[in-house]
């Protein structure tokens, strides 16, 4: 059995890579770390634990950038898969997220799996002009646009929200 860590990342507490060093060290297949890219003041969205607007604790407040937490981790580690619990490919731009997906899985020697989902703060996903309504099928395109992009040799996508030529 493979055990993993996940770690709620934020500017309070133990960093990224020092936590993603005690995991490789002591034998944890995969390191995890969340995304929020902010949590708005107002809003409407019901937390999963809550079930109301209100936060379990300021965590998402201050949570880190995954990107750079799993790039701090991959400069300390050799071993532990690097991946996301999860990501919010819809909050970015599909392009660059692959790229940046790509270059850290490089970095890495092939240690990063994508953990992905649609998001439970439409209020945050609204900020980055995602429709609560659609935000399954966006990421659906996002995710097949990302993948042509990692896999064919001149990528293109034609879909309702991801629209890139070869």
């Amino acid at each position: 059995m493979d055990y993993g860590l996940v770690l709620f990342t934020s500017d309070r507490g133990i960093s990224p890579a020092a936590a993603a060093k005690l995991a490789d060290d002591h034998g944890f297949a995969t390191f995890y770390v969340p995304e929020h890219t902010h949590i708005p003041i107002k809003r409407e969205a019901a937390h999963p634990t809550t079930g109301d607007a209100s936060l379990p604790d300021d965590r998402y407040m201050r949570t880190l950038d995954p990107w750079v937490s799993l790039g701090a981790a991959c400069a300390v580690t050799s071993r532990v898969r690097l991946s996301t619990a999860v990501a919010l490919p819809v909050e970015h731009d599909p392009i660059t997220l692959a790229k940046s997906i790509a270059t850290l899985d490089h970095l890495s020697g092939g240690r990063v799996s994508l953990g992905v989902g649609f998001g439970w703060n439409t209020d945050e996903l609204a900020d980055h002009g995602v429709p609560a309504g659609r935000r399954r099928t966006m990421l659906r395109e996002y995710l097949e646009a990302m993948r042509a992009l990692w896999t064919d040799e001149e990528a293109s996508y034609d879909g309702e929200f991801v629209k890139f030529g070869p």
